[in-house]
């Protein structure tokens, strides 16, 4: 994986509310510093510069939804050909490309199994995901947004999904040859073990990650089964985080949940499901020695960026790092594969 390129000065509004929102969000700075951002990039991406030249000299900015003091210096400094004096300080805060290197295997990324964009609990637009997702080098990206029984995280309807097939269809025409929006979702495992979606339209998806993200605490002789039974599920592609366990961050930390690891990763194996390394740092999941048991055992791995922004794509040199640590080869890591060996492999 790349980096994507520094704006170049003279830079548009909104090539420099782009990098800012990128970098913040690759720094996992607080949302609601990164939201109001992204809201007045939403604003005035429609916006023709003429416009927006005569609002800053007419000082009409903050008229326009969801542009404040803070945005409005930002345009009009952009606009003068000057380097937003934000924009400076993000790039002096978090700037340092050196510090998201990811070694070999990082640089064999070409894809990610999960990710979300707003139409569940993500910040940006399906498209916005896209657009990062290519300066960063991928080749292709599954979009992964929650199922329904995930209320709290705007899961997606039988319905929604189904305009959600529409859409990616659209976007795919629109950068035909150059890059693959595969469909999917992140089903949650029900207490039964099957997945929170209807089968067939499972069956239309591209590919699917399932994951726990209920009673995370039930005993193993509970937990085992369930996640036994999705695992088995054919149209299961991806085991997403699956401990469930938090190790930092701002909704506090989560022992991992208990079950029988060497039961489900052999049961990934044999179905060929990935183990997924899910590589957002409040996570690390699994932790080392799963990772080590599921590679022994001779399980596929996705590195996956868990991505609710699109400068949280950039996360996967994390989860490669430590891939690269614990041996982890990478022609058994699925997201290094071309598009055309993905789909083979699931099916999609």
């Amino acid at each position: 994986m790349r980096q994507p390129p520094r704006p170049k000065v003279p830079m548009s509004p909104v090539a420099a509310l782009r990098r800012i929102c990128f970098l913040l969000e690759r720094a996992r700075a607080s949302h609601y510093r990164v939201d109001a951002l992204r809201r007045t990039l939403e604003t005035i991406r429609l916006i023709p510069e003429a416009e927006l030249r005569e609002r800053a000299r007419s000082g009409t900015l903050k008229q326009l939804k969801g542009v404040g003091d803070t945005s409005a210096a930002i345009i009009t400094e952009a606009l003068r050909g000057e380097v937003p004096r934000y924009l400076a300080a993000v790039e002096g805060e978090h700037g340092d490309e050196s510090a998201w290197e990811g070694g070999e295997l990082h640089a064999a990324l070409v894809g990610d199994l999960h990710v979300h964009s707003n139409w569940s609990d993500g910040g940006s637009p399906i498209e916005e995901m896209v657009l990062t997702a290519v300066e960063l080098g991928q080749e292709w990206l599954a979009l992964t947004d929650h199922s329904p029984r995930l209320t709290v995280a705007n899961g997606l309807s039988r319905e929604r999904l189904e305009q959600q097939l529409i859409r990616v269809d659209a976007i795919n025409a629109g950068v035909a040859g150059s890059f693959r929006l595969l469909t999917g979702i992140e089903a949650d495992i029900n207490l039964d073990g099957t997945l929170d979606q209807d089968d067939d339209l499972l069956g239309r998806l591209d590919v699917v990650t399932a994951s726990v993200h209920s009673k995370l605490r039930q005993p193993s002789f509970e937990l085992t089964p369930r996640m036994l039974a999705a695992v088995r599920n054919p149209r299961t592609n991806v085991l997403g985080h699956c401990t469930g366990r938090l190790v930092t961050g701002g909704r506090g930390t989560r022992p991992p949940s208990t079950f029988d690891a060497e039961q489900v990763f052999r049961a990934c194996r044999e179905h060929d499901v990935a183990v997924e390394i899910n590589s957002r740092p409040e996570r690390c999941d699994p932790p080392d020695e799963l990772v080590e048991l599921a590679r022994d055992l001779g399980c596929l791995f996705a590195i996956d960026s868990d991505a609710h922004a699109p400068g949280q794509l950039d996360l996967k040199h994390l989860g490669c790092r430590r891939a690269e640590q614990l041996g982890i080869p990478a022609e058994r890591v699925v997201t290094t594969w071309p598009v055309q060996d993905v789909l083979a492999w699931t099916g999609g």
